[in-house]
């Protein structure tokens, strides 16, 4: 089961590695910015969606008791696309 220092330990990276939270269903949920997640007693409250830069459109709330991994991820690159 996932511990709430694993992911203490992820969110205070500096400087702050994005990453990903896989759950028993399958489902994952990327964390780009330390602002996009918030640290509760049984998991973590993921905010995700919207346009780059905007607010979030979504949350969700991951129980620690659901999920399955933590991993990194690569940083998306600002800028145009060629």
């Amino acid at each position: 089961m996932m511990t709430i220092d694993v992911l203490r330990e992820f969110l205070r990276r500096r400087p702050f590695t994005p990453f990903r939270v896989v759950t028993s269903s399958g489902q994952s949920y990327d964390v780009r910015h330390p602002d996009a997640a918030i640290l509760v007693r049984d998991g973590l409250v993921v905010a995700y969606g919207g346009d780059d830069g905007g607010l979030p459109e979504l949350s969700a709330h991951l129980l620690l008791l659901h999920m399955t991994a933590v991993e990194t991820i690569k940083a998306r690159r600002h800028g145009r696309r060629r």
